[in-house]
């Protein structure tokens, strides 16, 4: 005959606040995709383009550098992300390792290199764009972090099929987002203003470098396996989609010989 003991009602009660820890969890995310859908939406139909870069504008409010710009608004992703995978509970298996290198090599470079490469000098950008890109990445980097940290169950398969697949993704993705950006770079390093990049994903898409990040996150979600990662991809894309569309209609305003078959984002579709 089965004794009660009262460890069992402790467990029974850890178990239901885990269970609702998760569902809560879970909703928040759903929440961030819904916002990320409208703000695609919105973005799309009524043509807004974000000021900054070559749609920077002063009508937005108070400028800073463009390069402090990117450093503040990638930094929130770079600690968070890591800081709270490492301080949580949850076991660090080879699986949270490996993503904690990809999100570490993305965001150190997007925050400790590539802000100083650019060649976009006394270039500015609105202060409220800095400050709604720190939110955006900060909310990323809490959600990753988070379910790495606190959420995760420990996986070893380290060669399942999906980390396998997710990784080889993340490093195309990554390879397309760096090598273009190096090129976008190098048109501008004899200050010649902008210049129709050629060569590569280029003779095929306005936005390689934005096509790439896309993978780089749809790879990473595939590794990861979880809700906020795939969240992340979506925003992601929501994100990056309608900016490309705003560049590619941007180059066709300005270069009257610009190949009328490149496309924005997606070669041969979109």
């Amino acid at each position: 005959m089965y004794i009660y003991k009262k460890s069992d009602l402790y467990l029974a009660i850890e178990l239901f606040n885990n269970y609702n820890q998760m569902i809560s969890f879970s909703n928040i995310n759903f929440i961030w995709i819904v916002v990320a859908i409208i703000t695609f939406c919105s973005l799309l139909i009524f043509n807004i383009k974000a000021p900054y870069g070559r749609h920077s504008s002063t009508n937005w409010g108070k400028m800073i550098s463009n390069k402090w710009g990117w450093f503040i608004m990638e930094l929130p992703a770079f600690i968070l992300m890591p800081l709270l995978s490492l301080i949580g509970h949850s076991e660090k298996d080879l699986t949270t390792i490996l993503l904690l290198i990809l999100w570490t090599i993305h965001y150190g470079n997007r925050t400790l290199i590539f802000p100083f490469r650019i060649k976009t000098k006394n270039k500015k950008m609105p202060l409220l764009i800095v400050v709604c890109a720190f939110f955006f990445n900060g909310v990323n980097g809490v959600l990753n972090g988070y379910f790495i940290g606190y959420l995760k169950e420990s996986n070893d398969t380290i060669l399942s099929a999906n980390v396998l697949i997710g990784l080889s993704v993340f490093i195309i993705g990554m390879y397309l987002n760096k090598t273009s950006d190096k090129k976008l770079i190098s048109l501008r390093e004899k200050n010649e203003g902008y210049q129709i990049p050629t060569g590569g994903m280029f003779n095929y898409i306005s936005c390689p470098n934005h096509f790439g990040e896309i993978i780089e996150w749809i790879g990473f979600s595939i590794i990861a396996w979880n809700l906020p990662a795939t969240t992340f991809a979506i925003w992601t894309f929501c994100n990056l989609a309608p900016r490309s569309n705003n560049h590619h209609h941007w180059y066709k305003e300005n270069f009257k010989d610009y190949p009328k078959n490149r496309k924005a984002l997606i070669p041969f579709i979109w």
